[in-house]
C-alpha cells in the first residue's frame, strides 16, 4: 500500500510524463487522415488523464481528512528511524504474502505510447466508423434523410439535395414542424454530435452548443431567428385556430376570410367574436405581431383564457425548436468541409456500375492511398473533367465527346457548356428556362438552338404574326347560305342584307 506521499510523487511524475507525451504527439506531422483522427484520439486521452491527476493532488494537498500532515509529521518527528524501520517491515511482509507480484515501471507504459505514436498501426482503430463514413471523411446521413422525406407535408428531395439544404430550416413552414419533425431534428442533432465528437475529439463541442442557446435567448424575443420572425409568434400563433397575419397589410383583407373564420379565430383567443364583419376583422388584425398578454383587456369576452399559459407553453416548444435547429447549423458550419466532401463521393459513387461500387465498398486501394499521400491532388496539366475514379478522363475520350469545344449560350447570361450534349441538354434546364422567361418568351421546340436575345426575339415576332394569320376570322370565313342557296362569307352577307338584295 502507497502512502500518501509517494501517491503525491507518483502524480507528479505522471503528470510531467503526460505533458512530455503531449508535446510529441502535437510535433508529429500525419500524412493520413486516419492518423490524425487517432492522434486527436490519444491526446484526448492524455488530457482526461492529466486533468485526473490534478484532481488527485487538489484532493492531497487540500487534506481535508489531516492523514498528509500527520504523515510528514510522522516522517520529520523524532521517531524517523522507528517509522522508516516500520514501513521497511510492511514492504517485506506484503512480498512475502504476494511473491509473485511484479512493480511495472510507468515508463514502460510510456514507451510503449512512444512506439504506437513513431509508428502507427494501420488496423489500429481508436474510435468506431461505418464504412460510409470513411473513418471521419464523409458524413453517413442516411437515417436522417429517411425520417425527413416521411414527414408529413415535407416536399422530398434526393439525398444529395438532403446533404447541401438539411441546415436550411427558414425554407420548412412552421405548421410543417409537427412531432415528426422534432423526431427528425432529435436524430440529426444525435448524428452530429457523435459524428464531430468522434472526428474532433479536442473540440469543446459542449461550449459551442452552450453558446449558440445563449445568443438564442434574446433574438428568438426579438424575432431573429431564421424561420420564427416575430410575425410567426404573435398572438395567433399560440393557439389551435393559427393564422399567418403576416400575410395581411390591412383590416379590410383580413375580412375577406368570412365571418365564419374570423370567429374561430376570435374564440380561440378568447376575445369578443360578436359584431359585425369588419368590427370582427379590425378586432383580430389588434393581435397582429403582438403576445396575448400585450392585448387591451377589454377585448376579451369575460376574462383572460388559459390561452395565455398555453400560450406560454407554447413559445416554450417553439422555443426548444428554433434551439435544436440553431445547434444544427453551428454543427453544420463546424463540418463544412466533410460536406462537401460527402457530396462529392455520393456523386461518384452513383456514376460507378454496381461491379465497381461493390468492389470498392470498405476498401481503400492503393492508388488511393497514393493519392491521399499527395494531398487528393492528382496530374492534370489540360485540366481534363473527372472521371468516377477522380483521376482525368483519357484526352481521346475528351475529344471523342467534343469537349474540346465550347458553346456560348447569351440567354444563360453567356453561360459557356463544353461538348455538344451538355449544350442540347441545357434548353431543357432551369437556366435557359429562366432566360426565356425573363424575356417573355414561352420556352417551346420553336427556339431550339437559338442562343441569341435578338434572334430569339425575332422568331417570337415572326411566330406571333404567323399566328395571327392562321387565327380564325369570322367576317372571311364564316359562311351564309342567301334564300337562293347561294353560299357567301359574313361580311358580303350583311353588304347584301343592308342593301336588301336578298
Amino acid at each position: 500500500m502507497e502512502s500518501l506521499l509517494e501517491q503525491q510523487r507518483r502524480y507528479h511524475e505522471e503528470r510531467e510524463r503526460i505533458m512530455d507525451a503531449l508535446v510529441q504527439e502535437r510535433l508529429m506531422t500525419r500524412s493520413q487522415h486516419k492518423e490524425t483522427i487517432n492522434s486527436e484520439h490519444r491526446q484526448k486521452v492524455m488530457l482526461e488523464r492529466y486533468d485526473q491527476c490534478t484532481n488527485y493532488l487538489r484532493e492531497i494537498y487540500e487534506d481535508k481528512d489531516g492523514e498528509r500532515k500527520k504523515e510528514v509529521q510522522a516522517l520529520s518527528g523524532p521517531n524517523e528511524f522507528a517509522e522508516f524501520y516500520s514501513r521497511l517491515k510492511g514492504i517485506k511482509d506484503f512480498h512475502r504474502r504476494h511473491p509473485g507480484e511484479i512493480s511495472v515501471p510507468m515508463s514502460i507504459e510510456f514507451e510503449e505510447m512512444k512506439k504506437m505514436r513513431e509508428n502507427p498501426n494501420d488496423d489500429q482503430t481508436m474510435v468506431a466508423f461505418s464504412d460510409e463514413e470513411g473513418y471521419g471523411k464523409y458524413l453517413d446521413l442516411h437515417a436522417c434523410y429517411d425520417k425527413y422525406i416521411n414527414i408529413k407535408g415535407i416536399d422530398r428531395v434526393d439525398y444529395i439535395t438532403f446533404i447541401q439544404r438539411f441546415d436550411k430550416f427558414a425554407d420548412i413552414p412552421k405548421d410543417k414542424k409537427n412531432a415528426d419533425y422534432k423526431s427528425y431534428l432529435s436524430t440529426l442533432t444525435d448524428y452530429l454530435y457523435s459524428f464531430i465528437t468522434r472526428t474532433k475529439p479536442l473540440l469543446d463541442l459542449d461550449g459551442e452548443l452552450a453558446e449558440v442557446l445563449a445568443d438564442l435567448d434574446g433574438r428568438f424575443e426579438r424575432g431573429e431567428c431564421p424561420g420564427w420572425g416575430r410575425e410567426q409568434h404573435g398572438a395567433m400563433a399560440h393557439t389551435g385556430a393559427h393564422l399567418d397575419l403576416s400575410a395581411f397589410s390591412t383590416s379590410e383583407e383580413l375580412a375577406s376570410l368570412g365571418l365564419d373564420r374570423l370567429k374561430s379565430g376570435l374564440m380561440a383567443l378568447g376575445l369578443k367574436c360578436g359584431g359585425t364583419l369588419q368590427e370582427r376583422a379590425d378586432r383580430l388584425f389588434m393581435t397582429k405581431g403582438k403576445d396575448v398578454s400585450e392585448l387591451p383587456a377589454h377585448l376579451f369576452a369575460k376574462s383572460k383564457p388559459g390561452a395565455a399559459k398555453g400560450g406560454k407553453a407554447d413559445n416554450a416548444k417553439q422555443k426548444e425548436t428554433a434551439g435544436s435547429e440553431a445547434q444544427i447549423v453551428r454543427m453544420a458550419e463546424l463540418i463544412g468541409d466533410v460536406r462537401s466532401d460527402t457530396i462529392e463521393n455520393v456523386e461518384r459513387k452513383q456514376a460507378r456500375t454496381e461491379g465497381e461500387r461493390q468492389e470498392s465498398d470498405g476498401e481503400m486501394s492503393e492508388d488511393e492511398e497514393e493519392e491521399e499521400n499527395d494531398d487528393d491532388i492528382p496530374y492534370n496539366p489540360k485540366n481534363l473533367p473527372l472521371g468516377w475514379d477522380g483521376k482525368p478522363i483519357p484526352y481521346w475520350l475528351y475529344k471523342l465527346h467534343g469537349l474540346n469545344i465550347s458553346y456560348s449560350c447569351e440567354i444563360c447570361g453567356n453561360q459557356t457548356y463544353k461538348g455538344p450534349k451538355a449544350f442540347q441538354r441545357h434548353f431543357a434546364e432551369w437556366r435557359h428556362a429562366h432566360g426565356m422567361r425573363c424575356l417573355g418568351i414561352p420556352n417551346t421546340a420553336h427556339f431550339a438552338n437559338v442562343t441569341q436575345i435578338e434572334d430569339a426575339m425575332a422568331l417570337w415576332e415572326k411566330l406571333k404574326v404567323q399566328k395571327q394569320e392562321e387565327a380564325w376570322k369570322p367576317e372571311v370565313e364564316e359562311e351564309f347560305e342567301d334564300s337562293k342557296g347561294n353560299v357567301v362569307n359574313r361580311k358580303t352577307y350583311e353588304d347584301l342584307k343592308r342593301q336588301g338584295l336578298l
